[in-house]
C-alpha cells in the first residue's frame, strides 16, 4: 500500500509540473528568482 501511494504521488507531481511548463509558469518563477537575487546583492 505504501509503495502504491509513492507512485501515485510521483505521478501527480509530474502531472502538475508538466502542466506548469505547458502554461509557461516557469517564466514567472525565473523572473522572480532573478529579481530576488539582484535585490540581494544590491544591483536591482
Amino acid at each position: 500500500m505504501k509503495r502504491r501511494l509513492s507512485w501515485v504521488l510521483l505521478a501527480l507531481s509530474l502531472t502538475v509540473m508538466i502542466a506548469g511548463l505547458l502554461i509557461g509558469e516557469y517564466r514567472t518563477v525565473l523572473e522572480k528568482a532573478v529579481t530576488v537575487c539582484l535585490d540581494c546583492i544590491g544591483i536591482g
